[in-house]
């Protein structure tokens, strides 16, 4: 559960409310609530790009179980970076890994797109940076999308040599239509903010990430005179066959994973990936 590491006053200019990650002290998920709106703004803050590593993946299932246990009125999923929303998952948990961590890192995995996919509570993600993979994963879970300029987002992992869960692809499925999805995930294609917006993967394209805060507010305000009640129950029907598919070959999805990343040209193809970025790095 999340702990409170200040309580701001109501009375001062922000009428709001911050929480952080107490499992490690590690900040790596910060959670405001704007006692004003009820509404909830999530910050990924990971540097540099907020790659999901089992313990940032941790952090944003506590806090979702956090805004669900206190009844949260709607989430804003957004990110420290200037130029990154999430990068995806952390190569270094899936590169010559422990293997009862490796489980551990799909599972949890698979609770935060359970507790965010299936949420109670309207969901936005303020897209501020480039999303590939489980970036963009975690911005399909949302029920709204608005992204910065200049930036990519897609489900990329055929271009690694990866094959997308069947529930990665039915969050694709559930944005745009399935025509586009197959391509999307065949060519594991990176889509600019122009492309994604013409595709239905994002609603809608703002200037700034303060701008894309504005819009997200400005959505989950659609609500405010709509039963809490009747939403979610109407939401969630509408997501329960995926829920409900992953939730009965959970542990199957887990074996398949682990046996899949384990395999001699999968670790071949991620240290070749990583020997890749320390080259750019290099450069630089």
């Amino acid at each position: 559960m999340l702990r409170i590491l200040a309580r701001l006053s109501r009375s001062g200019s922000t009428g709001s409310r911050m929480f952080s990650e107490s499992a490690t002290g590690a900040k790596l998920v910060l959670t405001e609530v704007d006692d004003k709106t009820g509404y909830a703004t999530v910050t990924m803050n990971r540097p540099p790009v907020n790659s999901l590593s089992l313990e940032l993946l941790k952090g944003l299932s506590e806090a979702l179980d956090d805004l669900q246990n206190n009844k949260s009125r709607g989430m804003i999923l957004t990110s420290s970076s200037k130029t990154v929303f999430c990068a995806g998952l952390d190569i270094m948990e899936m590169y010559k890994p422990n293997q009862e961590r490796l489980r551990d890192f799909w599972s949890t995995l698979q609770d935060v797109w359970f507790k965010l996919y299936g949420s109670p509570f309207a969901t936005v993600a303020a897209i501020n940076g480039h999303a590939p993979a489980g970036g963009c994963l975690l911005s399909l879970c949302c029920e709204y999308r608005v992204m910065c300029p200049n930036y990519t987002i897609g489900l990329n992992e055929t271009q690694l040599g990866i094959v997308a869960p069947t529930w990665f692809q039915a969050s694709l499925r559930n944005t745009i239509s399935t025509r586009e999805a197959e391509l999307a995930l065949t060519l594991g294609k990176m889509y600019t903010t122009e492309e994604a917006l013409r595709i239905g993967m994002v609603d809608e394209v703002v200037e700034t990430k303060e701008k894309a805060l504005e819009r997200a507010t400005a959505f989950l305000n659609q609500f405010r005179k709509i039963s809490p009640m009747a939403r979610s129950m109407t939401k969630q029907a509408l997501r329960s066959k995926e829920i409900a598919e992953l939730e009965d070959k959970r542990s199957q999805d887990i074996d398949l994973f682990v046996y899949a990343i384990n395999q001699p040209n999968v670790q071949k193809g991620l240290e070749l990936y990583l020997e890749g970025l320390k080259k750019k790095t290099a450069q630089k």
